[in-house]
């Protein structure tokens, strides 16, 4: 009986320290209502935050406009006429013609490229992203045909698009990943005609028949500030981090009732912009639900520290070379040098760098005779998925140090060359005697 109960008791003691350390491995994590989620640095690519990213299919809906928004871009000049068409006009709710300009548009008008893209991300209007297909591709099946021409080369593997919208009603084949939606809203914020609409919190739009619209972003975190108030007022819990107070500085929402609530933002404090995405999030009528766990997320990666791959100063490779100590003669050796790092090399740790990160080194040829320990001999690349970072690798060991390890053979051989030049010497002054006695010889004979 006793031994059970020992057995019992310390059964319970190991589930409760497991269930401890996990908790506490995770309790800094936010949790969120999103399936799936992503926070990148715009800059590197760096992945900072990370929930289930590349879990596919996900269900873009009007995320999808950026995409749409990019081609536009890439495609026409902000005064480019763009024509109201017959595809347009079809699409469903949220347009231009059922919703806010009911019965002032029609097929034949136009709007400015610049107007269409307002209308497209911020009202996010379903129509206008038709104007832009049958504009930039001629016809909807084209424009989808571009679109994945465009997502190729951005290399993604867990997308395939087919309406200019994103509405997927009857569309299994409309979908991406939280990842591959993420590195779409980089390159679409690189762009600095979608950038500038994004970011844009009201203003107008007009129709070539002078009718003017008054419309405001349905992002509801553009120029919003992560402070403090701000989490209180919202109730989002910082798992008692510092508020970041990063400011929204633009995005897009989406909603189908397959793919859920998803929202892209971008975030900038002192000059660092984030990007993040959530998908499949809950829509309420009070609809926070995804602009909370944005919140939370960009909160948390604002705060995220690094992870230590390599400290300075630490040895991450020995080299051997070989080299002649007297450069054209005497005998070939070998010299181990340690290659170090002169700062931290860091990574972010989630699961996907966790598995993915590697480390690769470049070294260039090495000149012994010019070696110096503040001259650096190789790169140290570390490399994640759309981030790839270069390290200065430096030798500990300089041409004066290895110098000093061949004193021995040095003075050996100036011994050798003194000592050669001496016998040269001798023997020269011996021919040279010998030659004296000769001449001397052959006048006493005459």
């Amino acid at each position: 009986m006793r031994r059970k109960l020992s057995t019992l008791l310390l059964t319970l003691f190991f589930l409760f320290s497991f269930t401890i350390t996990s908790f506490a491995e995770n309790a800094d994590l936010p949790h969120i209502y999103g399936k799936t989620a992503i926070v990148i640095d715009v800059q590197t690519g760096e992945i900072i935050y990370s929930k289930d990213i590349d879990e596919s299919p996900m269900y873009p809906a009007s995320t999808t406009k950026l995409l749409t928004a990019l081609l536009l871009a890439e495609n026409k000049t902000k005064t480019d006429a763009i024509l109201y068409t017959e595809n347009a006009k079809k699409q469903d709710q949220y347009s231009l013609y059922k919703n806010l300009l009911i019965g002032k548009i029609n097929i034949g008008d136009t709007m400015t490229a610049d107007d269409v893209m307002k209308a497209l991300l911020i009202y996010s209007a379903n129509d206008s992203a038709y104007m832009i297909a049958d504009s930039v591709g001629g016809n909807p099946k084209s424009f989808a045909d571009m679109m994945n021409a465009r997502i190729k080369k951005l290399g993604l593997k867990n997308s395939h698009f087919v309406t200019a919208n994103g509405l997927d009603s009857n569309i299994p084949d409309h979908y991406t990943s939280a990842y591959d939606l993420s590195v779409i809203a980089r390159e679409a914020y690189k762009n600095p005609w979608v950038k500038e609409v994004m970011q844009t919190k009201k203003t107008r739009i007009e129709t070539s028949k002078g009718v003017i619209a008054y419309i405001e972003n349905r992002n509801k975190l553009v120029g919003k500030k992560i402070d403090t108030a701000y989490a209180d007022k919202i109730g989002i819990n910082l798992n008692q981090l510092p508020a970041s107070n990063a400011v929204c500085i633009g995005g897009k929402t989406g909603y189908t009732s397959k793919a859920g609530r998803c929202l892209v933002t971008f975030f900038e404090k002192d000059g660092r912009v984030l990007a993040g995405v959530v998908m499949k999030s809950i829509y309420d009528a009070k609809d926070s639900y995804v602009f909370n766990d944005m919140s939370k997320i960009i909160n948390w990666s604002y705060a995220a520290e690094r992870t230590p791959l390599y400290k300075a100063n630490t040895e991450v490779k020995n080299i051997t070379v070989k080299y002649k100590p007297l450069k054209f003669i005497g005998p070939e050796k070998e010299v181990t040098i340690p290659l170090v790092l002169k700062k931290d090399v860091t990574y972010y740790e989630n699961d996907i760098n966790k598995k993915e990160l590697t480390t690769d080194l470049n070294i260039s040829d090495i000149n012994i005779s010019k070696l110096s320990k503040d001259i650096s001999v190789g790169k140290l690349v570390v490399k994640e998925r759309e981030a790839t970072k270069t390290y200065d690798l430096y030798p500990t060991l300089s041409s004066t140090d290895i110098r000093k390890q061949n004193t021995l053979l040095y003075i050996v051989t100036g011994v050798g060359i003194v000592a050669v030049i001496l016998i040269l010497l001798l023997l020269v002054k011996l021919i040279s005697n010998k030659g004296s006695r000769r001449r001397r010889n052959r006048r006493r004979r005459f």
